[in-house]
């Protein structure tokens, strides 16, 4: 692939701080959109060009001026109720308005980074790309608004734009500073914060997996088509006593159930924040993981050459970061 001049938003994030080093190593020049409250950690000692701003900035198209490609990676994620108006401002909103800036700059093509959120769930099965839950059945604002943002990716196609879709599953591995909800369940295991797990699933997948997705999507994806960018369905349990297996700690044995957690959620949320109190367990966040949230990469196998790390290999390189940048106390 020739050299390109790439633009970045989420860069400090999770895929996209991963996303970032994989362009670097391919010899790209990174402009990368940063908020003026980031945390920049994840580019520290990296040669990008940063510029300050946020998604709904009316001066976007001239800090994209000179690039040809646009990487939209960045999303406000949250699970509380209270955030509904911040994720439809930055998610569906900010999406919008940068795709109309990267026209008015003439960006020739755009990857855009969704989510297999956006799809839903296909009960009893692994939903594919020509899945779509109804967007009233999505669980959540966080759903619902990149269910939103993903229709406005469509509408820009429609409108002329280069701009293929991607849709990860759930990444696993290094850089994950927040870290990710996925993350946490990690770190709460490595711990030893985790004496019960409730009966959910998930599709996991390597990040650098997911980045290197992205790349492939840029070169051979199809204008206007999403792709599942995931690996593996595995079960919390599965998930958990592997772990067991690659650390020596022991994998929770008691499994809860989903009406304890809904109860707690319910009156934090409903009861709790309403006095004026912060609630803890956000009610989708339990909703979802009643579900099995399972999905069918195929696509992005067949037709991007999508590679398929063995998820035992994310989950230790996830364990062996957060290890060695001191987010498990040693014991």
């Amino acid at each position: 692939m020739a050299k390109l001049n790439v633009f970045v938003t989420g860069s400090t994030g999770f895929v996209g701080a991963n996303l970032v080093r994989l362009l670097l190593s391919e010899g790209h020049q990174v402009r990368a959109l940063v908020r003026p409250q980031s945390d920049l950690t994840n580019l520290a000692g990296l040669d990008v060009e940063q510029v300050t701003g946020q998604l709904t900035d009316d001066d976007l198209s001239q800090k994209l001026q000179g690039c040809q490609v646009l990487f939209h990676v960045a999303a406000h994620y949250s699970l509380w109720r209270a955030d509904r108006e911040q994720l439809w401002q930055s998610n569906v909103e900010g999406t919008r308005n940068l795709l109309q800036a990267a026209r008015d700059a003439g960006i020739e093509r755009t990857v855009y980074t969704s989510s297999v959120a956006a799809i839903g769930v296909k009960a009893g099965n692994s939903a594919d790309e020509t899945y779509q839950s109804p967007v009233e059945k999505l669980i959540g604002d966080y759903k619902k608004s990149k269910y939103w943002a993903e229709q406005e990716a469509h509408k820009a196609v429609q409108m002329g734009q280069d701009i293929v879709i991607v849709n990860p599953s759930t990444p696993i591995g290094p850089w994950d500073i927040k870290p990710t909800p996925t993350g946490d369940m990690i770190l709460r295991f490595l711990r030893r914060q985790m004496p019960f797990y409730l009966n959910t699933g998930l599709n996991l997948i390597h990040v650098q997996d997911v980045v290197l997705g992205h790349l492939l999507a840029l070169e051979k994806g199809k204008t206007g088509e999403r792709y599942i960018l995931g690996n593996q369905n595995m079960t919390l349990k599965e998930m958990l006593d592997v772990l067991a297996e690659l650390t020596g700690l022991s994998a929770p044995k008691g499994e809860i159930p989903a009406w304890i957690p809904l109860t707690t959620a319910w009156i934090d949320e409903v009861v709790l924040a309403a006095m004026g109190k912060t609630p803890s367990v956000p009610l989708a966040g339990v909703q979802m993981a009643k579900q099995m949230m399972f999905y069918n990469p195929a696509k992005a196998i067949q037709e991007l050459g999508l590679p398929q790390t063995p998820v035992r290999q994310a989950l230790q390189e996830a364990v062996d970061w957060f290890v060695s940048h001191d987010y498990v106390p040693q014991t």
